[in-house]
């Protein structure tokens, strides 16, 4: 089917694996209507990014909180694995999943193309 997304080749990479684990990219949509991970969207320079949408307020760390939150509860990861290492005031922020690697990267990519 034309223009499915029945793999990751048809989706902009949004993570890249590190020494330490592995980075996503994300765009956290804050005061969000509900908690949800959205699809894998282009950003403005035709990378991809993850869309998170949290109810949290972007205030005292509450935002950056909750997004950690609904990947771990979301991905069944530990929160203590996960932690926001760029971009913690910003919407756009760069995600680090310790431990993370090239099964947990396959692992993610099937879970949002089932969506």
């Amino acid at each position: 089917m034309p223009g499915s997304r029945s793999g990751l080749a048809d989706l902009p990479s949004f993570f890249s694996l590190v020494d330490d684990g592995l980075h996503l990219q994300t765009r956290v949509t804050p005061k969000a209507a509900r908690n949800a991970i959205g699809d894998v969207v282009a950003d403005g320079q035709g990378s991809g990014v993850l869309k998170v949408a949290v109810t949290a307020v972007p205030e005292k760390g509450n935002a950056n909180a909750a997004v950690i939150a609904l990947l771990a509860k979301s991905w069944k990861l530990r929160k203590s694995d996960i932690e926001v290492v760029r971009g913690a005031t910003q919407r756009t922020k760069t995600i680090l999943i310790r431990g993370g690697d090239q099964d947990l990267a396959t692992r993610l990519g099937e879970i949002l193309t089932q969506k």
